[in-house]
């Protein structure tokens, strides 16, 4: 029994050195003339350094887009916070959405259309006329097309007493469609007497657009577009 075991480590031992005496004298330069056994060993330590490195990749990938949720965290509650509080109050939201389309119509109902600019330039002079004031410059300006509106300013020079000049301007702001006085101005004639002033002033109108206008808006508003 003793003879074997001896047998047995010299065995284990014969083997480890004849291992080991294929890593001596290794040549780092010709790896393809190394024993089988060097070879084998620079193979799995190649193919570990590369599953290594391949796993820390992607879990330092993995941190990162971890990390970029937690970071939307905050964002994704406030968010989530804020429409649970539109859903809570939708009923009320949708009474508020009805109040403001029909305060819109109103507003829309003030605007005249094209062929009612006439009637409306008309109202205006004769606010002017029914307060006793002289008009001496009524002049219609370019029209201004905006997106869904046009806009007609015209220029005024109207000469009167102080206090017709005030209620022409309420009667203009109470006329039935939108008119708006910009750039006024108060002085004494040249020729000062009878307490009169002359106001030069800019009176604005808007009309809505046509369906033809409209159209032709958002074809321009394309083309634009298209060459930025």
């Amino acid at each position: 029994m003793a003879t074997r075991t001896r047998q047995m480590n010299f065995d284990v031992t014969t083997i480890l050195d004849h291992a080991a005496s294929q890593f001596r004298g290794l040549n780092a330069r010709e790896p393809g003339q190394w024993p089988v056994l060097p070879k084998m060993t620079a193979w799995i330590a190649a193919a570990l350094a590369v599953v290594l490195a391949g796993w820390f990749a992607l879990l330092s990938s993995s941190a990162d887009d971890l990390q970029a949720e937690r970071d939307r965290e905050p964002a994704l509650k406030t968010d989530y916070r804020g429409k649970l509080a539109q859903a809570v109050n939708l009923t009320e939201l949708r009474k508020q959405k009805l109040q403001v389309q029909e305060y819109v119509t109103q507003l829309e109902k003030q605007l005249p259309g094209k062929a009612e600019m006439d009637a409306l330039l008309s109202d205006i002079n004769q606010a002017g006329l029914g307060r006793g004031l002289q008009f001496e410059l009524f002049r219609p300006g370019q029209v201004e097309v905006k997106e869904y509106y046009a806009e007609l300013p015209i220029t005024i020079r109207v000469t009167g007493r102080y206090h017709d000049i005030g209620a022409f301007a309420a009667d203009v702001a109470n006329l039935s469609r939108i008119v708006t006085l910009h750039n006024m101005n108060l002085a004494a004639p040249a020729k000062a007497g009878g307490g009169e002033l002359v106001m030069d002033a800019t009176a604005r109108t808007y009309r809505y657009l046509d369906t033809a206008e409209v159209e032709s808006q958002r074809k321009a508003a394309k083309a634009a577009g298209a060459k930025k």
